[in-house]
């Protein structure tokens, strides 16, 4: 049985990528989106107005954060972490897992949870499959996602294993545990770069049913953790096609323009990344033709906008030399301009795959704009972005 009020429907196909609709009760999402991510019930130095304007209607919030402050209780008691942030349409909480395998010298794991330090204050704290329920489940998200076991990047296939069986023991403790009502659950599919060990992962996943429940929708976990890209890119293409039809797919904690790219080409319809917003605030705008060092001193005089393909309301108003002004000036108005413009542009890219999906044109388009991302790029041409990690709390 899956949950009342939310379903995935499939309304066009381009090869394997795909456009549709997921919906819940407080919310229509057009996909493939991208989820903004806000880890302590705020996208940071964005109002809920200017998320929601960017065309957001499906956000991330950190259970690990949230639980550690302000508290699952009390986010509960002032309505549910919606109400909370005045965000008046659907969000999706991680489990606390990666946040929590995150702080290698602060945890132990044993076959019934974790036990850790908090990264604040120190003091230890036990989390498990059904603890992460019950926060999640405090916190009011429209998506819960299991509690699953992220093993650190480059592990040696033995611990991938290991934590495959342990993620799949886990993800049945889930679904076992209490449901709030109106609540969805994503499980979690594992397994690195070894394609046969996600592949059975996925089957075991995407089949399981406990307590009469299933998973509503399926998520690729464990990307994005310092493996090679190709080696990323390979595997998203043998695995997203193989993953159910009738359930959004979500690949979490990816990234990079050339990311989504590639994975909406792949069939993946959900993202997640704190890039545009961490790179905000380190003078970088995302624009069609690439990164964008604003602390250069060539944008000093410069009067156009950002990019003048983007119809966000930065590169409407503000000129390229105002937006170095601030930045040299560290000026907190600059990296909240640039926040916003990298997030609008997010969701442009993605709004303009959905329109290419449905054309029958995505792949010449995705193609042509990665390509053209990468000759203007003038940050790195299409460096590796470095992983964020929990204590840092990004978003």
């Amino acid at each position: 049985m899956r949950t009342e009020g939310f379903s995935y429907r499939e309304i066009a196909r381009d090869g394997d990528a795909r456009r549709g609709v997921f919906t819940t009760p407080r919310a229509v999402v057009q996909t493939p989106v991208f989820m903004p991510v806000g880890t302590l019930a705020t996208v940071k130095s964005q109002s809920p107005d200017e998320i929601e304007a960017t065309g957001a209607r499906l956000i991330l919030a950190n259970t690990y954060h949230l639980w550690l402050r302000p508290g699952a209780e009390i986010v509960d008691a002032m309505g549910g972490v919606q109400k909370f942030q005045s965000w008046p349409h659907a969000v999706l909480t991680d489990s606390g897992g990666f946040q929590v395998f995150s702080l290698a010298d602060l945890r132990t794991i044993d076959d019934e949870g974790v036990s850790f330090k908090s990264h604040l204050d120190g003091r230890p704290l036990r989390l498990t499959p059904e603890e992460s329920m019950r926060i999640q489940a405090l916190l009011g998200s429209d998506v819960a996602m299991a509690f699953d076991e992220c093993p650190p990047g480059g592990a040696e296939r033995p611990i991938i294993e290991k934590a495959l069986r342990r993620t799949s023991a886990w993800a049945r403790r889930c679904l076992l545990s209490p449901w709030r009502e109106g609540q969805a659950r994503f499980g979690i599919v594992q397994g690195a770069t070894h394609v046969d060990l996600r592949l059975s992962h996925l089957d075991e996943i995407a089949g399981m049913e406990a307590g009469g429940r299933e998973f509503d929708g399926i998520a690729l976990g464990g990307f994005s953790v310092g493996e090679p890209i190709p080696e990323m890119y390979r595997a998203l293409s043998e695995i997203t096609p193989k993953m159910p039809t009738d359930k959004p797919r979500y690949l979490m904690g990816v990234g990079t323009p050339y990311d989504l790219l590639h994975a909406i080409g792949c069939g993946i319809d959900l993202f997640d990344c704190v890039l545009p917003t961490r790179n905000a605030r380190n003078a970088q705008a995302l624009t069609w033709s690439g990164r964008v060092n604003m602390k250069q001193a060539r944008h000093k005089r410069d009067e156009s906008p950002i990019d003048r393909e983007c119809d966000c309301p930065v590169c409407a108003r503000h000129s390229r030399a105002y937006l170095h002004h601030l930045i040299r000036a560290e000026e907190m108005l600059g990296a909240r301009l640039l926040t916003q413009h990298n997030l609008w542009f997010y969701g442009a890219l993605t709004r303009r795959a959905r329109e290419k999906i449905e054309a029958g044109g995505y792949h010449a388009w995705a193609a042509e704009a990665a390509a053209k991302m990468r000759e203007g790029d003038e940050v790195g041409k299409g460096a590796r972005e470095k992983p964020r990690f929990p204590g840092e709390g990004d978003g």
